[in-house]
């Protein structure tokens, strides 16, 4: 009783590292609003590593209760993979890919069939993998992208020199090859972007084990709302610069 108690406690540090991801997230997509502000897309190669560490921590927290919290986390972002994905498409220019969501959801199934032994989180963990690399153009992130919980979630609880494990995962599900291309022309942006993808995930631990006193507006289910609805008021933002431009 007393370990599950603590277990619900607030994370002042895990409810920060979402509102930051929250925050990346945003400026990566004010690309899209009309403004030339390129420039953004170094802090929002933050975004997606965090979230994934959010994901992470939520499943290292998790893992000593039932799982049945685990299935309504799936639920939630299959829920809302399926309402954003109109609003994400209606924003962003010719997407290539799904929104991010599915991406979120395939490697919540692959980090939870690492950390559990059923059969039943095993076999979900395959079809997941299965389907990563089916599918692997149409998600965004790719197929790294769904390992990227797991490998969080593998060193969460160890040494911090470990996160550049995950940070060559992080970099892999950023397109690297266009990445490195860009650094050998001498792109600036490009070198930012890829030192932000390898230490984005160092960044996120460091951020969970040294903020734990501060204490942010709680992050609970609604957030899964401020995904299509984000891009909504963009839309809006981008309308109203196109009108008065």
């Amino acid at each position: 009783m007393h370990a599950t108690m603590h277990l619900k406690q607030r994370d002042g540090a895990l409810d920060l590292l979402k509102w930051l991801a929250l925050f990346s997230m945003v400026l990566d997509h004010l690309r899209y609003v009309g403004y030339s502000v390129d420039w953004l897309y170094v802090p929002g190669r933050l975004a997606f590593p965090w979230f994934c560490l959010a994901m992470a921590a939520n499943l290292a927290r998790a893992s000593a209760v039932n799982t049945q919290g685990q299935w309504r986390y799936l639920g939630w972002l299959l829920l809302f993979s399926a309402v954003s994905e109109v609003p994400y498409r209606m924003y962003i220019p010719n997407p290539d890919t799904l929104n991010v969501l599915p991406t979120l959801a395939l490697g919540l199934l692959v980090a939870r069939g690492w950390q559990m032994r059923a059969l039943e989180a095993r076999l979900l963990a395959v079809v997941a993998l299965l389907l990563a690399a089916v599918f692997w153009s149409r998600l965004m992130f790719g197929f790294f992208g769904v390992l990227l919980p797991l490998a969080l979630l593998l060193v969460i609880r160890r040494p911090l020199y470990l996160a550049l494990v995950p940070g060559l995962v992080c970099l892999a599900a950023n397109q690297w090859q266009v990445l490195y291309y860009s650094v050998r022309l001498g792109n600036q942006l490009a070198m930012a972007a890829v030192a932000t993808c390898l230490i984005a995930p160092w960044l996120g631990l460091f951020l969970l084990r040294h903020a734990r006193d501060v204490k942010p507006p709680p992050m609970r289910r609604w957030a899964y709302a401020l995904y299509p609805v984000h891009f909504l008021i963009l839309l809006v933002l981008r309308q109203a610069h196109a009108h008065i431009f």
